[in-house]
């Protein structure tokens, strides 16, 4: 099965070698079209996000990337947030889940995150007061009926497919009444749909993130807009142990790109010190989604049973250089597995 693959910038190329050297002892399915994008792409002389890495996952429909870095200069905009817009990757789905035990034991949440709209339009601009041409910055947000229920439907749909039994939609409909009240009331009309299956449940996200710390167990599937979303799904990572851990999905209804959501950690590139297993989480997800479960249950196992034996790398208090945590992961990808009669 084809898939392209985009190692990335920084401690992109390190990790994404790790991955593929996991994959491999898996026996996973994927041949890979490895392409460019963000400051690599820049430093060959070419856009953060070339005409060929478009072309690539258009042909492919299926991608996995390493953290990318947008150049600070030139006024580049996000190159991940181009990709999202141009493959309608509507919604980005972040796991989280208690991997290592610790001050969270218990947590299991899925937040999906609406990808295209909100405050991420980027539709901004200045006002100039006196002599000053920045006095005022304006930004617009844009949330559309049609969109929120699209997201909100695949979080359902999530919910229903993985037996999860409540969807929390976050909002601050009490102040933005329209800008938060068009996705509120979209999940309302939603959740009629999916009576006696799953159970909506609303919570305004200063309360939310509230809550996600104090009693993180009592959210299973939370669906969100693009802002709320992107600053709780960093919350939920640091539960579960940091950013170091957090996989990524977006989805479209003709691509998915995979990533590890954690940046390109320049300061640490080239020490071969990275943790891969964001980036192996992802490589989880994008197995499930092409049907490959068994396949990902094996590699999340392998993860686990590594990371419990205390394998582990600098930032998780272990010792393991990149290269060495994934030859620890192949070793419990190889260990006989228990027959379940």
């Amino acid at each position: 099965m084809e898939a392209t693959l985009i190692p990335g910038d920084g401690i992109g190329p390190e990790i994404t070698e790790a991955v593929l050297q996991v994959l491999e002892a898996l026996g996973a399915p994927f041949v890979w079209d490895v392409q460019q994008a963000g400051t690599t792409a820049v430093e060959a002389g070419l856009d953060p996000l070339p005409d060929a890495t478009l072309e690539s996952i258009r042909r492919t429909g299926l991608a996995l990337k390493g953290p990318l870095t947008t150049p600070s200069s030139g006024g580049y905009r996000s190159v991940t947030v181009r990709m999202r817009e141009a493959f309608d990757l509507y919604a980005n789905v972040r796991p989280g889940k208690t991997i290592i035990p610790g001050r969270y034991d218990n947590v299991d949440i899925i937040l999906v995150r609406e990808n295209l709209e909100g405050l991420y339009v980027g539709r901004e601009h200045y006002i100039g007061v006196g002599a000053d041409p920045h006095a005022v910055g304006v930004g617009i947000g844009i949330n559309t009926k049609e969109e929120a229920h699209r997201v909100i439907r695949y979080a359902f749909d999530l919910a229903v497919r993985l037996g999860r039994k409540r969807v929390t939609v976050v909002h601050k409909a009490n102040i933005l009444k329209i800008l938060s009240g068009v996705f509120l009331e979209a999940a309302q009309e939603v959740a009629r749909d999916y009576h006696g299956r799953v159970t909506l449940d609303e919570s305004i996200v200063d309360a939310c993130a509230m809550q996600l710390v104090m009693a993180p167990e009592r959210f299973d599937v939370i669906v969100t807009t693009n802002l709320f979303g992107d600053i709780l799904s960093d919350l939920i990572a640091g539960l579960v142990g940091g950013l170091g851990l957090a996989p990524g999905a977006n989805i479209g209804d003709k691509a998915a790109i995979f990533e590890a959501v954690h940046g390109s950690a320049p300061d640490i590139a080239g020490k071969g010190v990275a943790n891969p297993t964001a980036l192996l989480m992802a490589v989880g997800m994008m197995l499930d989604h092409v049907g490959e479960t068994a396949k990902a249950n094996h590699l999340r196992a392998a993860i686990l049973a590594t990371l419990q034996a205390g394998e582990k790398t600098r930032d998780l208090g272990g010792s393991l250089r990149t290269p060495e945590f994934a030859q620890a992961i192949i070793r419990s990808l190889q260990k006989p597995r228990r027959c379940q009669g």
